[in-house]
């Protein structure tokens, strides 16, 4: 089944269990996107049809009745809840405790996408909904990496992407890579597929990717192997201890509380800058914590603002750099503009700022 017939059932599934009276063909229409955009009646009629049929085939309770009382020749439908749900279920503790593992990844977001967009369309219809019952229809995956939600539906289409990633030296380069899925290990995203600038299947670790994943093809380009086993393919990468490496922070007294807890022992002086490592502010404290991967402790040392200075090295004081630069673009307008408004904007505060003076 295409994913976007499978989108489409989702999305019918989700308008018949999120309301409490029958919903007419007309308002299961509108209220699902695919059926919205049909081109006639008749298309709409077929391919509603089909869709009845899947959902029956797949076990959905699918029902047939009216509100009338006194009129049935309009029939409406929805899904039976009490035959649709799960029965109860009893767990023991050590499956309650990989449960508890699992809820640390995977978020429910059942009102996120579709699901949205449909109870909109019904509430617009009049028809009142019960958004309780969708609880656990759309589980999604939350991830802090920007780059996690255009690589996950590339995965599910076959899409072929493009994206800069930055290797662990700091150098960067555009890949091109039909993506097969998207895995987890040790805290980390990867994305595992066939590295077409390389000729072999590689694992790309989702916080070195920079800037935005680029689609380069259509839907359904490719196939995914029958065999594939992400997990192995990031497991075989290059081994990380190898990559772990010390870094000096500068913290303001009293702040940086996450940064200190990953702190090594180090002695309670500060001494004088040496090397590469550069000399904290008057009165601050200094820390040594261990990093795996500059770019992603780049960000976690950005997002505490000015109560912490890198002290070295120097790579992971300029991908600390790099990031409050662009946070600072972002703030200004430098990034979210068009062109032209953007100079205009720029132009603007210089003449500000000369008014000032």
């Amino acid at each position: 089944m295409s994913s976007l017939r499978t989108e489409r059932l989702l999305n019918l599934v989700i308008a018949l269990l999120a309301t409490r009276r029958w919903l007419t063909k007309e308002q299961i229409r509108h209220a699902v996107p695919q059926y919205a955009e049909c081109e006639s009646t008749e298309a709409f009629d077929r391919m509603f049809e089909r869709d009845k049929e899947d959902l029956r085939e797949l076990g959905v309770p699918l029902e047939t009745g009216t509100d009338s009382a006194w009129f049935d020749d309009e029939q409406g439908y929805r899904i039976d809840r009490n035959a649709y749900a799960l029965p109860e279920v009893e767990l023991t503790a050590e499956e309650l405790a990989v449960l508890g593992l699992a809820s640390r990844v995977w978020q429910q977001a059942s009102l996120a996408g579709p699901a949205a967009r449909a109870l909109v369309k019904l509430r617009a219809l009049g028809v009142e909904t019960d958004e309780d019952s969708l609880v656990g229809v759309e589980p999604r995956i939350r991830a802090a990496e920007p780059s996690f939600d255009p690589l996950y539906a590339a995965t599910r289409d076959r899409v072929p992407v493009s994206f800069r990633y930055r290797r662990p030296d700091g150098a960067t380069a555009e890949r091109h890579v039909q993506p097969w899925a998207v895995t987890s290990r040790s805290g980390w995203w990867y994305v595992v597929g066939f590295d077409r600038d390389r000729g072999e299947t590689r694992a790309f670790k989702l916080s070195r990717i920079e800037g935005g994943v680029k689609r380069i093809g259509k839907p359904g380009s490719y196939e995914v192997p029958d065999d594939i086993d992400a997990t192995q393919h990031v497991t075989g990468a290059p081994s990380s201890a190898r990559d772990v490496r010390e870094a000096w922070l500068g913290l303001r007294p009293g702040r940086g509380a996450a940064l200190r807890l990953r702190a090594v022992p180090e002695p309670a002086a500060a001494g004088p800058a040496d090397g590469d490592r550069a000399a904290p502010p008057e009165g601050w404290d200094v820390v040594r914590v261990t990093v795996q991967d500059p770019e992603s402790f780049a960000e976690e040392v950005a997002s505490n603002g000015a109560d912490v200075v890198v002290l070295g090295p120097p790579d992971v004081r300029e991908a600390v750099v790099r990031r409050l630069r662009g946070a600072l673009a972002r703030q200004q307008g430098h990034l979210d503009l068009p062109g032209g408004a953007a100079a205009a904007a720029r132009a603007g505060r210089a003449r500000r700022r000369e008014g000032v003076r």
